[in-house]
This record gives structure tokens, C-alpha cells and sequence, in this order.
């Protein structure tokens, strides 16, 4: 028997869905796997469609049905307001310089990852019904798309993925002050980011979202050579992508006080992010995109 997981991107190598196509194509495919796979779990009660429409509920204003998806599909389905979304999303994308590198040329860079991840996590809000936003940052704000539910504004939002970004340093808090500014009612709000930047800033900033109610999730993203150090030199030059300060060193020297930087440095930021009431998940760049996909959707699955 054919195995059913052959065919959903959601579980393949991320670098090879990336070279299907665009990142719109991708992030397709991605979510239709994805969907594949909850349609065959015993889970139920959630929604798979776009959020333009609902169906139609006996005694409601006929003014507000489409006509043209009645004809087309002989469904009846109501157009939808921007009130009748579940909730507001913001995503908070780092571009950092640091996203730009990858620990191996067969591996995706941090950047490349985090942008399909986060094109694919904003369809799926849209086909969960919810109202989608996006905010860019490096050094400064790059890109701003406020929340929508539109199928339509998913194209906005893909489009702004390939603005121009990458400066020297990560200014997260600035990043999520602005979509402290965007989401006006309590929503949830999802930083994607390599967290190479001050934990304690980035806990102060969340915790002026989750005193606004808002639901926060932390998608850590991390290339496995970065958590392992994954270097074969005996002799090697570490530069650091954003500062450009360099330093050469035995790899065998260095490389069991790393793990324990990391490791550390991993405890840190649980410890700042649980005091600011967000969840925490360490994604790796060689892990498929299903993966933080389910963890976004679980964590979209407990709010009202």
C-alpha cells in the first residue's frame, strides 16, 4: 500500500517543497497537506474554508447572500464583515541579517524557512476565518499590512514578503510595540524569529501585549548547526552577521562550551517568555513545515 504521506508537503524536507515553486505555491500546498491531514483525524470542529463566506442561517437577511456562488455551487453562503472573523492575527516576521544563514548549502537560510512559514500560517488563519496582519523588522519596521480576512489580502501579504529587509540588528521590540499599535482588541500575535537579540526587551514588549489580552506565540526558529555547532574544521573564523566582529578559533576547544551557551541561552528565553505569558517553540530549519504549523494551530484552537 501506498504510503498517504508521500504526497503532503507539510511533511516533506523543507528544501525540497521550496523548490516546487513560489512562495505562494508552496505555502498552497503546504496548508492543503496540512488539511489533508486533520480531515483524517478523529479531531473535529474546525473550519477549512476561506473567510469570505459562512453558510447561510435560516432568517437572515437574503440582502447578504452571494448570488453568484448560489449559481455557481448551489450553496448558500452569506458574504462576510470583518466582524463576523474569529479573531485578529498579527504575525511579527524578523529579517534580520542573521535570518540570511544556513549551516549547510542543502538547507534552507533562516529567512527563506521563516517567510514560508509565516505565508503559510497566515492562510491557514484566513481559511480558519480569522483577520490576518503582518509586520517586517530588522533594524527598523520594513513592511505593515494590517489584519484583514479577505482570501484576496493573503496576496497582500505575500507580496510584502518580498520587500526589501536584512539590516544589521533585530529590533523585535519595536516590531511588536507596532502590532501592539495595529491589533486594536485582543487577538493573537505570532513572532517568528531566530531571537539572536536581548531577551529581557522582547519580555518586556510581549508582556504590553499579553496585558492588552493578547495570545502570544514565540516560533524560535534555528538551523540545527547553530544548536549543535555543527562544524567538521579543526580550525575555523565564527563571524557574527549582524556586528561583523570575527573570531578564530580550535573548533574542539570551543565546542562543548557552545552547547552549553546554547542550552543556557535557550533556558533564558523560556524562563523571560513564560513570565510574559507566551508559548515557546523551538523550530529547526530541517524539520517540515507541519510541524510549527500544527503548533500554530494548536495554539489557535484554544482561543474563543
Amino acid at each position: 500500500m501506498a504510503d498517504p504521506n508521500v504526497s503532503r508537503p507539510d511533511l516533506m524536507d523543507p528544501a525540497l517543497v521550496a523548490g516546487l515553486g513560489s512562495v505562494e505555491l508552496v505555502a498552497r500546498r503546504i496548508v492543503d497537506g496540512f488539511m489533508q491531514g486533520l480531515h483524517r483525524s478523529p479531531r473535529k470542529g474546525f473550519s477549512v474554508e476561506f473567510g469570505d463566506h459562512r453558510a447561510y442561517q435560516p432568517g437572515e437577511d437574503l440582502r447578504f447572500i452571494d448570488w453568484k456562488v448560489l449559481a455557481r455551487t448551489d450553496r448558500w453562503m452569506m458574504k462576510m464583515n470583518e466582524e463576523d472573523t474569529n479573531l485578529r492575527a498579527t504575525i511579527v516576521l524578523d529579517v534580520s541579517k542573521s535570518m540570511d544563514w544556513t549551516g549547510s548549502p542543502g538547507r534552507l537560510t533562516k529567512s527563506a524557512y521563516a517567510e514560508r512559514l509565516a505565508a503559510t500560517v497566515a492562510l491557514l488563519l484566513l481559511r480558519q476565518r480569522d483577520s490576518v496582519g503582518l509586520i517586517r523588522f530588522d533594524s527598523e519596521v520594513r513592511s505593515v499590512v494590517p489584519s484583514r480576512s479577505r482570501s484576496i489580502h493573503w496576496h497582500r501579504i505575500v507580496g510584502a514578503l518580498g520587500e526589501p529587509g536584512s539590516g544589521l540588528a533585530s529590533d523585535a521590540p519595536g516590531g511588536l510595540i507596532a502590532a501592539a499599535s495595529l491589533v486594536k482588541r485582543a487577538g493573537m500575535v505570532i513572532l517568528i524569529s531566530d531571537l539572536l537579540m536581548e531577551p529581557l526587551e522582547v519580555a518586556d514588549a510581549l508582556k504590553i501585549l499579553a496585558g492588552a489580552g493578547h495570545h502570544l506565540t514565540v516560533l524560535h526558529i534555528m538551523d540545527p548547526a547553530e544548536r549543535d555547532l555543527g562544524v567538521t574544521a579543526i580550525e575555523a573564523e565564527f563571524k557574527d552577521p549582524e556586528s561583523g566582529q570575527t573570531l578564530a578559533a580550535t573548533v574542539a576547544e570551543v565546542r562543548e562550551a557552545y552547547k552549553t551557551a546554547v542550552v543556557e541561552t535557550i533556558d533564558e528565553w523560556r524562563e523571560h517568555l513564560s513570565g510574559a505569558a507566551a508559548s515557546h517553540e523551538i523550530v529547526l530549519t530541517d524539520q517540515p513545515f507541519g510541524m510549527p504549523l500544527r503548533r500554530a494551530f494548536m495554539n489557535r484552537q484554544i482561543l474563543p
